[in-house]
Formats: structure tokens, C-alpha cells, sequence
């Protein structure tokens, strides 16, 4: 029986969402609870000695791997940019992304297209 999208995950699932990987096919629990103690934003439920992560934090922590691991920023650089908190989730990719960036790149694709057509219509003028 598969969770409720919006239950509480334990730390296991959300090494899994998280793509977290480790040796020795074992889940990468370690590394949320170091980014737990770095991070005071993430504050998961404690349940009887478990750990329970909502959606916000689940966001938050792909905040985190994004900017540390594909970005490749540091720890201090990472809680400088959550303060900023310009970042956003795009929930059907379940990766994150920056707005700023999205935005360019549209615009960008929209004047190409509008050359394409400038192009064509001079063609066919001809």
C-alpha cells in the first residue's frame, strides 16, 4: 500500500526521493541528519526516536542537494542563497530549478521563435 503524497516520510524515504546514494546498497540517512544540524530550517517530527519530514522540509532539503551538489556551492554559500529564498520547486520534475534562470532562458526562446518568423516572412515576401 503505497503513502498518501502528503504524509510524513521517514528518513529512509526521503534519502530515497532525495536520490541520496551510498556504498554498500544502504540508504544515505547520514547525510540528511548532517545537513539537519546545519540547516536549522529543517525541522522534521520527532516520533518515538524517528524522524518524520513533512513537504516543506522534503522541499527544503532538495533546496539543500541542489545547491550543494549540482550547483557545487558550499555549506555557508547554500545558507546564504536559502535567505534569499529565491529558489522555487517545480513539483512535476520534483528537481529544483531557479526562476531567474527559467525566466531567461523563455525569453530567450521566444525571440528566437519571433526571428524564426521574421525569417520566414521575409522569405515570402520575396
Amino acid at each position: 500500500m503505497k503513502k498518501h503524497l502528503k504524509a510524513y516520510k521517514t528518513i529512509g524515504e526521503v534519502a530515497e526521493i532525495l536520490e541520496l546514494e551510498s556504498t554498500r546498497d544502504r540508504k544515505n540517512t547520514h547525510t540528511i541528519r548532517y545537513w539537519e544540524n546545519e540547516f536549522k530550517q529543517i525541522k522534521p517530527i520527532i516520533i518515538n526516536k524517528r524522524r518524520h519530514y513533512d513537504e516543506k522540509n522534503i522541499d527544503l532539503l532538495k533546496k539543500i542537494k541542489f545547491l550543494l551538489k549540482d550547483k557545487g556551492m558550499t555549506i555557508s554559500g547554500v545558507k546564504k542563497q536559502l535567505n534569499e529564498d529565491i529558489f522555487d520547486i517545480d513539483a512535476k520534475q520534483n528537481k529544483t530549478i531557479n526562476a531567474l534562470e527559467l525566466k531567461f532562458k523563455v525569453d530567450k526562446i521566444n525571440k528566437l521563435i519571433k526571428e524564426l518568423k521574421n525569417s520566414n516572412g521575409k522569405k515570402n515576401s520575396r
